[in-house]
């Protein structure tokens, strides 16, 4: 299948729609703003009441009216402009695929040659997000703002959590032989091509902040890295490997957490992913409390793991004593971090960082394109192949008039085959005007010594929004059904007598916008989707498995000091009182104040779902679910909760 590179099919078409875009343009950013100063957040009214001069306010009187006299000046030119763009919308492709070519070794293709299909197994980890990537006035409903800038910082804070070394940490002690639970969206490491983990010696103290030194010889100085430096992997700790730590449980220093090393000032900072070009990051200044992103002023120095380096290693290029040292995160309640439920088969947590190693990525409300552009530029320093602007404009077959695309977006580290968008014929109100609906993909990600094709196929999609629709979202979940078997029918080269391509996994994920626990949603709740693939945080109709936390957050707490940096927000989801002050919960049972939370039962609405199929793959594998996690790296940054699962995939003979 040819993927669509351009949104149009040739560069007449495109030039066309550059030049009625440019008219349209002016009118739709002054009316944004506009409306935008009239909807103030949650943040900025705390501003402006620390503001005694009312400068805000001061602003917005003198710049409304100019505001207004741009507006109507360029009404004429978004009209002229409005003529040629809406009919070009017929010819549009429904989305833009775009490849980073220049990956070396670290590329997609190389990536293939790790498993065959044979051995201990390979394990594949996937990751969904809302990231409410609206035209700012729109996304102000939300208690967001400046979307544009808040696209840039996911787009690093996404690729430095998945860009971070791999380490497995093991605690010897009488009470716990298991591996420890310090930020496990880094533990859990996909094996090399020989299946085989590779142990790094070393030593390591039990601390609030887990350090790791290495053998090298490279000392800790004043270059401060989201892992090893760029091109120069750890001695037995590249980026696809594991560094297998073992922590003592006697001596002195097991229960006393002494002081973590702090970096040095005006210490510079760089994105940690290895191979050459891939991840690399202009250097810059790491401020204090940095989790989510290097350089952002609202995380924390013990988030991502970092390697330092000293006057030597300044370039990246060890030195003859070099040594490396690695944090990981907040050991010292790793027995809240990682849960493991008496029944359970797999890990979960509540993880302050996106899962080291993150192969797709699917994120839901990317709908300003700009904002689209901005986050592609940035997960191209990870994902090799990205999809975005996904969806229809203007007025199509079977839709209303859409002023917004599908909002999907989706990332890989492994080569795309098939893709295909459908889009929901029955949208109502506010959201008729997005053209909501499903991407299905088809990747490889491996070949067997037979030269038949390993593959998988995920579908992301977003469903209606409107709470009181629920007999939609079910017709939405039929449609997407039918969908994905028609996609898989018609992509697939093999026959039961012929088998050309082995099927490893079948994901669907995205914003459903119904939970498992309200009573208004109970008609999703029993959808037949729930039969053919499984939710690992579900128990069944109705009710979750106690671990389960939920996805939405309450907007009205989005900037509040307890929960404004990714630790400081998983924390507070750790405990039952501090998912009822901030995560949302069904408003059916939620009159509207805020103590009337302490009478609910459950934790919050998960209404961004993972699901995986079981049955319809390669019958002589066995998938398996390894790891959940709920993901608060992206706080302040949007109202929802990334959510993450890494599935196992093993050969029939290895279970044997």
């Amino acid at each position: 299948m040819v993927l669509y590179t351009t949104p149009f099919p040739n560069s007449c078409l495109s030039a066309l729609h550059c030049v009625s875009w440019a008219l349209i343009f002016p009118c739709y950013w002054l009316l944004d703003r506009l409306l935008a100063s009239f909807k103030p957040t949650t943040y900025e009214k705390r501003q402006q009441a620390d503001d005694p001069c009312c400068l805000h306010l001061l602003c917005t009187v003198l710049f409304t009216p100019v505001y207004l006299a741009l507006l109507v000046a360029a009404l004429p030119f978004a009209l002229v402009g409005f003529l040629f763009w809406s009919p070009l919308q017929s010819a549009r492709r429904p989305y833009v695929y775009s490849r980073l070519e220049d990956k070396g070794l670290a590329g997609g293709a190389a990536l293939l040659g790790e498993w065959k299909g044979t051995g201990a197994g390979k394990s594949f980890c996937f990751a969904t997000a809302n990231l409410c990537l609206l035209p700012d006035s729109l996304a102000r409903y939300n208690n967001l703002f400046n979307t544009q800038a808040r696209a840039k910082e996911i787009g690093q804070r996404i690729r430095n959590g998945a860009a971070r070394p791999q380490i497995k940490i093991y605690i010897d002690s009488p009470t716990n032989t298991s591996i420890s639970a310090a930020s496990f969206s880094s533990l859990v490491s996909p094996q090399g091509g020989d299946g085989v983990a590779r142990a790094v010696p070393g030593t390591i103290k039990r601390t609030a902040s887990v350090e790791y030194k290495g053998d090298g010889g490279r000392h800790p100085g004043d270059e401060a890295a989201n892992g090893p430096a760029s091109g120069e992997p750890a001695d037995g700790c590249g980026l696809e490997d594991a560094c297998i730590v073992r922590i003592g449980g006697g001596g002195e220093d097991g229960g006393r957490p002494p002081e973590g090393d702090d970096p040095a000032p005006g210490s510079q900072a760089r994105n940690g992913a290895g191979g050459g070009p891939r991840g690399q990051t202009p250097n810059h200044n790491q401020r204090d409390g940095d989790s989510g992103s290097l350089g952002s002023p609202s995380a924390s120095r013990e988030s991502l793991v970092k390697a330092r380096a000293g006057p030597d290693g300044g370039n990246g290029e060890p030195g003859a004593n070099s040594k490396l040292l690695y944090k990981a995160s907040v050991v010292k309640k790793a027995a809240a971090r990682k849960r493991r439920h008496p029944d359970e088969a797999f890990d979960h947590e509540v993880s302050a960082f996106f899962p080291a190693n993150l192969d797709f990525l699917c994120l839901q409300e990317v709908f300003d394109k700009r904002a689209a552009t901005k986050l592609k530029d940035q997960l191209h320093g990870y994902f090799e192949y990205i999809l975005y602007d996904v969806g229809v404009y203007g007025c199509q077959g079977c839709c209303s008039f859409k002023c917004l695309n599908s909002g999907l977006f989706f990332a890989s580290r492994y080569p795309v085959m098939d893709v295909a968008y459908h889009c929901y014929p029955n949208g109502r109100n506010s959201d008729a005007l997005a053209s909501k609906g499903a991407l299905f993909l088809k990747v490889q990600v491996g070949s067997t010594p037979q030269d038949q094709r390993i593959v998988g196929y995920l579908a992301c999609t977003h469903l209606h929004a409107l709470p009181e629709d629920s007999a939609i979202r079910c017709e939405q979940l039929d449609l997407l059904q039918d969908w994905l078997a028609d996609f898989r029918k018609s992509t697939s080269s093999s026959s039961a007598a012929n088998p050309e391509e082995l099927v490893a996994f079948d994901v669907i994920c995205g914003d459903f916008n119904f939970d498992n626990c309200s009573s208004d949603d109970k008609l999703e709740q029993q959808h037949s989707l729930f039969t053919r693939y499984k939710d690992p945080c579900r128990l069944g109709p109705g009710e979750e498995k106690p671990w389960a936390i939920g996805t939405l957050l309450d907007t009205n707490g989005l900037y509040d000091e307890d929960v404004c940096t990714p630790e400081n927000l998983q924390k507070v989801l750790e405990s039952e009182e501090g998912r009822r002050e901030y995560l949302a919960f069904p408003t059916s049972k939620s009159p509207g104040q805020k103590g009337r939370k302490d009478l609910l039962k459950g934790n919050g609405r998960r209404i961004d779902y993972m699901l995986h199929a079981e049955e319809g793959l390669c019958p002589d594998w066995k998938v398996e679910v390894e790891e959940f996690s709920f993901i608060t790296q992206l706080s302040g940054l949007t109202d929802h909760l990334p959510v993450a699962m890494r599935l196992m995939v093993s050969a029939g003979e290895e279970e044997a």
